[in-house]
């Protein structure tokens, strides 16, 4: 029986872009709302809105991470169970 094996390695091209547009997005929007025209305590509140929406951007890719993780774990847990079952039913008929 032969098994695919799922490689999810990421180019580090990939990897660089991507931190690379998170820092600007992070940057420029930092920047606008340093220069907004507005009171202090209203920076500050975007600034703080800036603050729980990465937080939370961040909560939610682990969790979805973790999700598909674990689903992957179970999948090969089943698979494993399943070709345990099929090699003993395999050995009693020979």
């Amino acid at each position: 029986m032969s098994r695919t094996v799922e490689s999810s390695n990421h180019s580090s091209a990939w990897i660089a872009q991507t931190w690379i547009s998170f820092l600007v997005s992070i940057s420029v929007t930092s920047v606008g709302i340093f220069y907004l025209p507005v009171d202090t305590w209203v920076k500050g509140f975007m600034g703080m809105g800036l603050a729980f929406s990465i937080g939370s951007t961040v909560s939610l890719t682990k969790t979805i991470r973790d999700v598909h993780e674990s689903k992957k774990m179970t999948s090969k847990i089943e698979e494993a169970r399943m070709e345990k079952i099929l090699s003993e039913h395999n050995y009693s008929n020979s």
